[in-house]
């Protein structure tokens, strides 16, 4: 616990309800930056990469914007939007159902799968650097929980 004071640069104690709750806030964001490196030359955020990779999930059917929304990790109002910038990337395609106008169907392009490509092993070694200090029975306890804390 005295590693969070020193990074908090606070010499009172914690409640540990706290410490854990700032501690999780803390890594989350350090995660995000590691990982949000790992993406900036291919000019995507995490929830853009998160978009494609729902997309990929579908196995070359196309899905509507509530269920993207419903699939992110990152529970956002604007999946419009971050379509739109991959729409205009050329990584998504959308097409207005003919049968119902109100539907939108969205899809991955040729694109969007070969970006994945690209990102995948980047991504990997991203995940694997981050989590080095944790042994496998760590990474299970871990998400354990992180589950057990959600539920």
């Amino acid at each position: 616990m005295k590693e969070l004071e020193q990074l908090l640069k606070t010499s009172s104690k914690l409640p540990l309800s706290r410490a854990a709750v700032i501690n999780v806030f803390y890594t989350n964001n350090w995660i995000k930056d590691e990982l949000l490196e790992n993406l900036k030359p291919f000019e995507l955020s995490l929830e853009q990469f998160n978009v494609l990779r729902i997309l990929r999930g579908q196995n070359n059917k196309a899905i509507n914007l509530q269920d993207i929304q419903e699939r992110m990790v990152t529970k956002m109002s604007n999946t419009t939007r971050l379509v739109d910038k991959l729409i205009k990337k050329g990584y998504v395609n959308r097409v207005i159902c003919k049968a119902n106008r109100r539907k939108v169907e969205i899809s991955i392009t040729k694109n969007g799968l070969d970006v994945l490509k690209k990102i995948d092993p980047i991504m990997d070694a991203s995940e694997a650097k981050v989590t080095k200090n944790l042994s496998k029975q760590d990474l299970e306890q871990l998400n354990k929980l992180l589950i057990k804390l959600r539920n």
